[in-house]
């Protein structure tokens, strides 16, 4: 496997994977186990194809049961887990270790419970993100929440990774609006955090698992919070001679106290491309783009139309376009969701990044990517879910050519570490998984992440859930003060770091 280092295989779990397999059919009877190197190719990446990596076996369990049991057997075993949702990860957080057992939740598939009169849902980690919208829009609801990959990523891997999508400017992210878990800790042991009341007493453990990328344990249902569909909404789409122009747009919209239901800004390689993927009418003679929804009453909604575009005009607008109806507004978003894929068609491969800034630094962090695009030889493609700052550029190259790769994973995290300068951070919603552990230390000294090391040591002692991934170096727990050494002797001394 190409990448970044990861743990060092287990030989012991490798002699006794015969075994291993044989035992989990128990578990998993019938067709819940995969274990040939044909089979088990489909699950050898997650949404970032640059690594791969053969696991050991793939498990499927369908029952909150059968987990307990397979997580019970492997800590008995000192054996590692990677838990796994629709594979729709852009960060390596679902990558598969040789000499662990892959846990796929995807047969976790059913929503469980609708609830209108307490505006919840519960549903299964399987569960598609628009799975859940679809459920609900009979009687005028949503899922708030909106990722672009919605209509295939599941709602326990938005979990994990805490995702966003076009519309968290107003409405939050996954964080905000997950009420309840269940999870089973790596000692098979069931708990559940939360449920449908909107908060619960003593320390934020609901908030501590949104966002954990499988390290702290697997989640086996998701009760969440669903909205009401506003009265109108309707979409603008801003056009600006600069990328620059445009961000200063967005900072005085949020500073005149307007928050829309979503805000975002392509530029122009990103404009042309959705566009001639999707032709959703998008300028063509801007260089950037702006996207803004606006919710609510239409009284209100209509007053505040006519306020961004004053606003927008004063910055250097030259187009500028309202949808008149909701199949329009719909057309308008088509573009936008379609970009990552979009760029397929004017680039071999592309690496997508995700990086958060404060919003004033837009303007700078756009030239310093210009800047860094002649330092690398690379062009790319800018998406920005641009009022809360999270940006996800394209950075397009070719696989093929000796060395595009190396040089597009250093042009990315030298724009994660402008990032950082400008005060803002390495992630907003794809997580860190593999792609960005190694820049942790970027963002945080030594004694950050010896605490946060504290937390999965709590949870996870001998780190056998989802090992290699968010921390640079591993750890012994006991280097930490966290395990107790007897007669000089660490448990598992042969836990390695990397």
């Amino acid at each position: 496997m190409s990448g970044p280092a990861m743990p060092k295989a287990n030989a012991e779990t490798l002699r006794n994977r015969a075994d291993i397999v044989a035992d989990m059919r128990i578990i998993v009877p019938g067709e819940g186990v995969v274990d040939t190197a044909n089979e088990m190719r489909a699950f050898e990446s997650d949404g970032l194809t640059a690594y791969r990596q053969m696991p050991l076996v793939v498990v499927l369990p369908e029952t909150t049961a059968q987990v307990s049991r397979i997580l019970k057997y492997c800590h008995e075993r000192n054996i590692r887990v990677v838990p796994r949702g629709s594979g729709t990860s852009l960060s390596g957080g679902a990558l598969p270790l040789e000499d662990a057992v892959l846990l796929v939740m995807s047969r976790f598939n059913r929503i469980l419970d609708i609830d209108f009169a307490n505006r919840a849902v519960v549903a299964q980690p399987g569960v598609t993100n628009l799975g859940i919208t679809h459920a609900v829009e009979h009687e005028g609801f949503y899922y708030a929440p909106d990722p672009s990959s919605q209509i295939a990523c599941s709602i326990g891997g938005n979990v994990a990774e805490n995702s966003g999508g076009v519309h968290c400017l107003k409405y939050g992210l996954t964080a905000n609006n997950v009420l309840g878990i269940e999870m089973v800790l790596i000692n098979g042991d069931v708990v559940r955090l939360g449920g449908k009341h909107l908060d619960a007493e003593g320390y934020d453990l609901l908030g501590l698992m949104t966002g954990s990328e499988g390290l702290l344990g697997v989640v086996t249902e998701v009760t969440v919070r669903i909205l009401q569909k506003p009265e109108t909404a309707r979409a603008l789409l801003i056009g600006f001679p600069s990328s620059e122009e445009a961000g200063l747009c967005v900072a005085e919209i949020i500073g005149a106290g307007i928050i829309p239901g979503g805000m975002e800004m392509m530029d122009g390689p990103a404009i042309r491309a959705a566009e001639d993927f999707v032709h959703a009418g998008y300028p063509l003679d801007v260089e950037a783009l702006l996207i803004v929804e606006l919710d609510g009453p239409q009284a209100e909604v209509d007053h505040l139309i006519e306020r961004v575009e004053t606003i927008a005009k004063r910055n250097g607008a030259t187009t500028s376009r309202a949808s008149t109806s909701d199949e329009e507004r719909a057309v308008f978003w088509a573009g936008r969701k379609a970009a990552f894929p979009a760029a397929g068609r004017i680039s071999p491969d592309y690496y997508c990044m995700d990086g958060t800034i404060p919003r004033k630094a837009l303007p700078r962090v756009l030239a310093g990517m210009r800047a860094l695009s002649e330092k690398y030889g690379l062009r790319v493609a800018n998406v920005f879910h641009a009022g809360d700052g999270n940006l996800h550029p394209l950075i397009l190259y070719d696989a093929n050519k000796p060395g595009e790769l190396e040089n597009a994973e250093a042009f990315g995290a030298d724009i994660l570490r402008l990032c950082v300068e400008v005060g803002g951070v390495l992630t907003g919603e794809h997580g860190v998984g593999v792609e960005k552990r190694d820049l942790m230390p970027e963002m945080f000294t030594e004694a950050d992440l010896n605490q946060q090391i504290r937390v999965k040591c709590a949870f996870d002692p001998n780190h056998l859930l989802n090992p290699g991934k968010v921390f640079p170096q591993l750890h012994r727990c006991a280097e930490l003060g966290r395990m107790h050494i007897h007669r000089g002797q660490v448990p598992f001394p042969d836990l390695e770091r990397f």
